[in-house]
């Protein structure tokens, strides 16, 4: 059972018991995120996820580690591009101090401008060896192109230039902005007490000060079929195509799961069973849904040779329109579906992925879902409603795809694939 509550400053708690678990997974999520950056703050969310292990008003970035260690946590951070998670896993004895070390970080942390300057050069080195990995290289840019304008095509980390612009002041009005109790989502999954817990979330999160914060406006695609090529010098070439989505918890959500199973989420795929196993021309090629709070894209990928690539293409195109044109089968949808709850249960094996989702959850959707009633979700869908989303995302006039590698030479061989 889930648990829920909202402390007198407006921070969100959600917390979850595992009775059979050791251990304890607790998460701090933030509002900040892509969606989140006016023009010219591209990447301050990621760039504050950094600057907020550098030291508070209480602990330098030597503690704030050296305590975590101490008790055998494992403590960290990521940013998507709709919100930002701090985390700490640790035995269920140390819930206290992983409490006390996320909520000084998350809410004390002092911005010193030497750490800032040191951490900037970190996150431009991180900058650039993302432009080292043609994959990323690939698939950032079908984001970008599909959502052309809008928050979700802006890079998570930033740019160069927009970091390189940053300051330690701006950095830290930023973090005021977007870390205002109401954008926070405390989140704990595992073995505790959930009395003991509730004191503790109240004393450790509850003196945060109310102000004021900015509104995130929706997100959209612009719709529209576009195409880009990046030069980069890699033994393959890294193919995304970029289609419409859902917005996450949406029944057609979970009709394109299953659809993306049947496509290229698993190893008898159309995509893989074509494309690797009866003709051997790439190792990696799969599909996958990319969900946010209001929209959503649907990928799919590959990486081969030069002189495959052309080829390769042709044949992810082919087997798109003939699904749009005949559909799934009846095999593939109970395939599908059933392999979209058998990885959602293995996923949900440890205390971190039941903090994760309630966590996430509770900040973009405003409500939680026990495991049981996604799973209900999940056995729900129908293949009427499969059928039903296969022309809204395989529609080839919203279609973006980018190429990665040494493009040069076979650009006209891949436009002509995709059929522009």
């Amino acid at each position: 059972m889930i648990r829920k509550r909202t402390l007198k400053n407006g921070i969100r708690v959600v917390s979850e018991r595992m009775a059979h678990a050791r251990s304890v997974s607790l998460g701090v999520w933030a509002l900040s995120g892509t969606i989140t950056e006016n023009r010219g703050e591209e990447g301050a969310s990621h760039f504050t996820e950094h600057m907020l292990f550098k030291g508070t008003e209480t602990r330098t970035a030597q503690d704030i580690a050296g305590e975590m260690d101490a008790i055998g946590g494992n403590l960290n951070a990521f940013t998507t591009k709709e919100g930002t998670c701090f985390y700490a896993d640790v035995p269920s004895e140390h819930l206290k101090k992983a409490a006390e070390v996320l909520s000084d970080i998350v809410l004390n942390s002092v911005f010193d401008p030497e750490e800032f300057e040191r951490e900037k050069n970190v996150v431009t080195e991180e900058i650039l060896l993302s432009g080292d990995l043609p994959e990323d290289v690939s698939e950032e840019e079908a984001c970008r192109i599909f959502f052309r304008g809008d928050r979700l095509g802006m890079p998570v980390l930033g740019t160069r230039e927009s970091v390189g612009a940053m300051t330690a002041e701006g950095l830290r009005s930023y973090w005021r902005r977007r870390y205002a109790p109401q954008n926070l989502v405390v989140s704990c999954a595992g073995s505790f007490d959930p009395k003991e817990f509730a004191e503790l979330a109240e004393s450790c999160f509850g003196s945060a000060a109310k102000r004021p914060s900015g509104p995130v406006p929706p997100n959209a695609y612009p719709g529209g079929r576009r195409v880009s090529f990046i030069r980069r010098n890699a033994e393959q070439v890294y193919i995304t195509l970029c289609m419409p989505g859902f917005a996450s918890e949406t029944t057609e959500s979970y009709a394109l799961c299953v659809l993306s199973n049947a496509i290229g989420g698993n190893l008898s795929s159309r995509l893989f069973q074509v494309i690797r196993e009866q003709r051997g021309l790439a190792y990696t090629v799969n599909s996958s849904p990319v969900p946010s709070a209001t929209t959503g894209c649907f990928e799919v990928y590959a990486g081969t040779d030069e002189s495959r690539a052309a080829e390769v293409t042709r044949l992810m195109m082919e087997e798109l329109r003939d699904i749009r044109k005949n559909g799934i089968t009846r095999e593939e949808f109970l395939r599908g579906k059933e392999q979209a709850k058998g990885s959602f249960i293995l996923d949900m094996e440890s205390p971190h992925a039941h903090m994760e989702t309630a966590g996430r959850t509770a900040l973009l959707q405003k409500r939680e879902y026990t495991e049981a009633q996604t799973l209900e979700k999940m056995d729900c869908v129908t293949i009427e409603e499969v059928e039903a989303v296969i022309p809204v995302v395989l529609d080839e006039a919203n279609l973006c795809a980018a190429f990665a590698g040494r493009v040069g030479k076979v650009k006209p061989y891949l436009k002509d694939a995709l059929g522009m």
